[in-house]
């Protein structure tokens, strides 16, 4: 009963599987979900495309997770690498620990946000007087182990966008002020959006992205018809929509969660992963983070369709979103980033059009 009082007062989502085309956002997403280590997804595209939409979506979709009740960071029970000090002094004194279920958390970083509001902060004045370190938990604190989601992430100031992203790989998150440190888990994943007439991230930033998507406006008129359609009709009876779509709902996360149970028994063979790297080298990628990404993006989605053995497919399906934002831009040159990847990678696993 106190559940469903509580769905009457939470704002209706609109469905995930629900979402008509923008497939190559979806699957960034879904392969991001299954493995956060993949280093989050930059989606760039025209203004109202649904990007808000979708990523809101992915995070109501999620199944709920266990955290230490009370905790700020969403600690996790008995994963090191997902809880706070307190947490990890509590098991050492073998304290017994009380629990609850939340849904994973989806934090929006606002435009204006400073780096105190971000990494949170240290109250030196309670650490002198009462000697204890007093810390405002930030919004990486709240993101842990959920989604960050920074609209307009090309307006953002680089800063803030490079304390994200070593956050996003690290996994931590470190606070430091006069002589003071506080260190607390910030795994999450990181989605951007943003609109690339408002500008473009730098390269060393964008390389930082594990995948990149790009998701245009829908030319077909039928199409455009029916997205129109179903968002009326959602808005005018939300609960009804989403009691429709429970069922497709609960199939996806189901599938989800299996795919990543299967994950660490995903392998990758030899051959691919040297064409792989084949394929980084022919295009000049600098560095090794396309080859990871690419190997681990290919080995999710592998999981995702229920597989323990990375094809040809898998990798074909995802190279593109994992390479693309990598590759020197020449001004001179007439083909797009994408059909470039995908014309190296046709030509190194020797793929007939």
């Amino acid at each position: 009963m106190v559940t469903e009082n509580l769905k009457k007062f939470t704002t209706p989502v609109f469905p995930f599987t629900a979402i008509v085309g923008q497939e190559e956002m979806k699957l960034a997403l879904q392969l991001n979900v299954i493995d956060p280590k993949i280093g989050g997804v930059m989606i760039m595209g025209d203004r109202g495309t649904g990007k808000s939409t979708t990523i809101r979506a992915i995070a109501d979709l999620l199944p709920e997770i266990e955290i230490v009740k009370d905790d700020p960071f969403n600690s996790h029970k008995s994963d090191l690498d997902l809880m706070g000090n307190e947490v990890k002094k509590a098991i050492q004194n073998n304290q017994s620990l009380e629990t609850e279920f939340i849904k994973i958390p989806m934090v929006d970083l606002p435009l204006g946000a400073t780096e105190d509001r971000v990494c949170g902060t240290i109250d030196i004045e309670k650490a002198l007087t009462e000697g204890i370190k007093a810390f405002e938990p930030g919004l990486l604190a709240k993101a842990n182990r959920g989604i960050l989601y920074v609209d307009e992430v090309n307006l953002l100031d680089d800063h803030l966008v490079d304390i994200l992203l070593d956050s996003a790989a690290s996994g931590w998150n470190t606070v430091e002020r006069e002589g003071i440190s506080i260190r607390h888990p910030a795994r999450f994943v990181l989605v951007g959006s943003g609109n690339p007439e408002e500008g473009e991230l730098r390269p060393q930033l964008l390389d930082r992205f594990g995948m990149h998507a790009e998701i245009r406006t829908v030319k077909d008129p039928t199409l455009r018809v029916k997205v129109v359609e179903e968002r009326t009709s959602f808005d005018q009876n939300p609960m009804v929509w989403i009691e429709n779509y429970e069922t497709k709902q609960q199939e996806l996360r189901d599938k989800l969660v299996a795919a990543q149970k299967l994950l660490p028994t995903v392998d990758i063979d030899y051959n691919l992963r040297i064409k792989i790297s084949e394929v980084c080298s022919r295009l000049d990628v600098d560095g090794l983070r396309g080859d990871i990404v690419t190997n681990r993006a290919a080995k999710a989605h592998a999981a995702y369709h229920n597989r323990n053995k990375v094809t040809v497919n898998d990798i074909s399906s995802i190279i593109t979103l994992c390479l693309r934002h990598r590759l020197r831009k020449d001004p001179l040159e007439s083909i797009d980033s994408g059909d470039k990847v995908s014309k190296v990678f046709k030509e190194v696993f020797e793929i007939e059009d």
